[in-house]
């Protein structure tokens, strides 16, 4: 990766076409959105290898011939699709286009949830505040906005968030309860789904979800309507209020995709209040997807197109970060890393943590 990054092999001519192709991105991004959407690459991609005319697509899709052509000109340049013999074909970017669940579920929420806010992107980075984030009203974070809306509003955000995590949920969970594992402290619980997953896999396990106390609502709901209410508790808190006290010493802490929505600092903060209230034996579990340890470059952009999110409409000062980042947080908070674990589910990273020797 360093390597690629520390050479430039572009020809002027490819670099002038490139350019092109970012200043006309928005462009590009709902074209590619609107052939999905009309039906258009499902129609050819049903035609395989022996292609299908723009005649032919006009009448299976109804789709206007004017408008159909001009999305079928630009997609020969994305290029998602080919044209021999006056047959259209789908190319393999226009495959993952039209099959490819990441690229359905990060398309979804870069349209709903991203689109018009990025606009406020070079104000967020001057500012370091969620400047994107008043196209929903005003919010003081989208965390807020979402504790204080239904989830039917926002569910691109929500298949976002639960597409990557549930992917390694599974694998962890095993992870989790190697050892013997009585008490759990979800710290980030959002509706509850890691919480669930523990009280169904453990019949004995008891969990404390720490969160807003609009998100910690909807988890309590989740839950009791499982079954599980009896061994499940809520505990309302703004981890970044100073005067915030985690509850007592449990045998493991869990934040999942939860510091990646915080500064370095902020970080620091909240590390440093659960090491307040740490044993000797208890295990901290970090799960998160870093950047750096991606295997394939896809994912790492995803990633860092993902930080951009955060900087002009989540908070303004959060990022997905680099591994040694976290890892120098988690020790400026007195703990260390006992165990890391890449490549679980779609890329993620776990970080088992203990106390740092005196």
């Amino acid at each position: 990766m360093q390597k690629k990054f520390a050479e430039d092999n572009m020809t002027a001519l490819e670099a002038k076409y490139e350019a092109q192709k970012l200043a006309f991105s928005p462009f590009i991004f709902q074209a590619s959105r609107s052939l999905r959407d009309l039906g258009v690459l499902e129609c050819i991609q049903k035609n395989g290898k022996e292609g299908i005319t723009l005649q032919e697509i006009q009448a299976q899709t109804n789709v206007p011939e004017y408008g159909l052509k001009l999305l079928l000109d630009i997609a020969l340049y994305i290029p998602l699709v080919t044209l021999r013999n006056e047959k259209y074909r789908l190319t393999k970017l226009g495959i993952f286009m039209f099959s490819d669940e990441m690229t359905r579920v990060n398309m979804n929420f870069t349209n709903d949830f991203c689109y018009k806010g990025a606009e406020y992107l070079k104000e967020s980075v001057q500012t370091e505040k969620p400047e994107g984030l008043k196209t929903f009203g005003e919010w003081k974070s989208v965390y807020e906005m979402l504790q204080n809306t239904d989830q039917e509003n926002n569910p691109s955000w929500f298949e976002f968030d639960h597409y990557y995590s549930d992917q390694a949920f599974p694998i962890l969970l095993k992870k989790i309860f190697e050892g013997k594992v009585d008490s759990i402290m979800d710290i980030g619980a959002n509706t509850g789904r890691w919480s669930k997953l523990c009280l169904e896999y453990s019949g004995s396990v008891k969990v404390v979800a720490v969160d807003l106390p609009g998100q910690l609502e909807r988890a309590k709901k989740n839950i009791d309507d499982s079954g599980f209410g009896d061994r499940f508790e809520i505990f309302p808190a703004d981890l970044l209020d100073e005067k915030t006290e985690l509850p007592s010493a449990v045998d493991a802490v869990w934040m999942s995709q939860f510091l990646d929505c915080f500064s370095e600092d902020e970080i620091v903060s909240i590390l440093k209040k659960v090491r307040k209230n740490m044993r000797e034996d208890t295990v901290v579990y970090i799960n998160e997807l870093f950047w750096d340890r991606q295997r394939f470059e896809a994912a790492s952009l995803s990633l860092l197109c993902t930080s951009l999110y955060f900087t002009c409409i989540a908070n303004g000062n959060s990022r997905m970060y680099h591994s040694a980042d976290m890892i120098r947080c988690i020790e400026a908070a007195g703990m260390e890393v006992s165990e890391q674990i890449d490549d679980i589910g779609l890329g993620h990273t776990l970080l088992k943590c203990r106390l740092a020797p005196n």
